[in-house]
């Protein structure tokens, strides 16, 4: 099984906390997808044994591009891939791009036309070019919040949007973002419940991070915007998976909740080591033995692939590398780390490593075994990725 990503770095404005690679300017909007199209096409046999069970649209800001640029991207994978059949097609959307879309008259020049495309509803095209599943940008249904965080929707607009997406996809997932200054418990709990009254099954959730080199930093060291309260992060972060456990979501990867068949296919694959092809500037790749990274810059990525130059550096993983990041990606799921992989995988000595690394986190009851796997406790789950760095073997 493999999962294919693909980067489109584009926004029409910059969220004060986002460290993302994207763009605020269009301008190469054409090319882009274009380059898009030649990696896909010049990667190919990097992922001839595998078959593509999830494309995944993320970003920036995919709800920018037209249904037929979209399309053309889901046509060139469907061309050069075995893909499986019925496979997850996610497209990561901004509220006010859904409730302001119309399908653009204009198609690619490469891409083939308009065939079928007599909807109305920006969500009945996406459903007939083959996305199945949106996950939406909400953050916050409160207008202090968006504004703090400059996101380009208003409050209404993110209502506006869930209820026309919810007419017609089944399968749609949700982001919010807690620990934002100034966002009490009690309108915390409002933006859950707005959620869940739109029946929604799944929720991505993650504290608001102060980046380097953001806005939101600079804002934050002028004295223009509070500090992020590490404390009230954790409170919310508990009556988070306190408020979806009790409506029926499964708590399954550190800030993703999803009832029983609603999980995210694409970064499960991530979170138990399965390849994928990551397409674009920025993007990641991982094939289970090397890792690889794409120019972070458009004008090159675009300059690269006309010249028919793949623009990526790799790095050969170590055993120890991948013992890190198997530990760091299992203590973040209801997967945990199994210690009979661990000693297949890496050997007796990094099992017996991470037990004796674990037992201080066992006696503190932050972690727990059960039978072979190692899991976190609900007490952990906040602190998962420090007590992850504590089991990492150094080089």
């Amino acid at each position: 099984m493999g999962a294919i990503y693909i980067h489109i770095p584009f926004c029409k404005q910059a969220c004060h906390y986002c460290d993302f690679h994207f763009s605020t300017s269009l301008k190469k909007k054409d090319e882009l997808v274009n380059s898009l199209v030649k990696e896909l096409v010049l990667r190919k046999d990097e992922f001839k044994n595998q078959t593509v069970e999830t494309i995944y649209f993320g970003g920036g800001t995919p709800s920018l591009l037209t249904i037929d640029e979209l399309r053309f991207l889901i046509d060139t994978v469907y061309k050069n891939y075995q893909v499986a059949d019925n496979p997850e097609i996610t497209l990561e959307a901004n509220p006010d791009d859904l409730i302001q879309s119309q399908m653009s008259p204009r198609a690619l020049p490469m891409a083939i036309g308009t065939r079928g495309l007599t909807s109305n509803s920006i969500y009945e095209n996406y459903l007939k070019i083959g996305i199945n599943r949106l996950s939406i940008g909400i953050q916050s249904f409160f207008e202090a919040d968006l504004k703090l965080m400059n996101r380009a929707h208003n409050a209404e607009e993110a209502k506006a949007c869930l209820q026309e997406a919810t007419n017609h996809f089944d399968n749609i997932s949700v982001d919010l973002i807690y620990g934002i200054p100034g966002l009490t418990n009690e309108n915390w709990i409002k933006n859950i419940n707005t959620v869940l009254s739109y029946n929604i099954p799944h929720i991505s959730s993650y504290a608001l991070t102060v980046e380097p080199k953001t806005a939101l930093e600079t804002f934050i060291k002028k004295g223009i915007i509070k500090n992020v309260d590490d404390e009230l992060a954790q409170e919310q972060f508990h009556i988070l998976i306190e408020k979806l456990e009790a409506s029926g979501f499964v708590h399954y990867e550190l800030s993703n909740f999803g009832k029983p068949g609603y999980f995210s296919k694409n970064n499960s694959a991530y979170w138990q080591g399965k390849p994928y092809l990551g397409i674009g500037p920025s993007a990641h790749s991982f094939n289970g033995n090397e890792r690889g990274w794409n120019v972070r810059n458009n004008s090159k990525y675009i300059k690269a692939l006309e010249e028919n130059i793949l623009p990526i550096e790799t790095e050969t993983l170590s055993i120890t590398d991948k013992y890190n990041e198997y530990v760091m990606t299992g203590l973040r799921t209801i997967w945990g780390v199994s210690l009979e992989k661990v000693e297949q995988d890496f050997g007796l000595h990094y099992k017996k490593y991470l037990l004796e690394q674990s037992q201080k986190h066992i006696n503190e009851h932050l972690l727990y075994l059960d039978d072979d796997k190692l899991l976190v406790t609900k007490k952990g789950k906040f602190l998962s990725d420090g007590i992850a760095s504590d089991l990492f073997m150094l080089n």
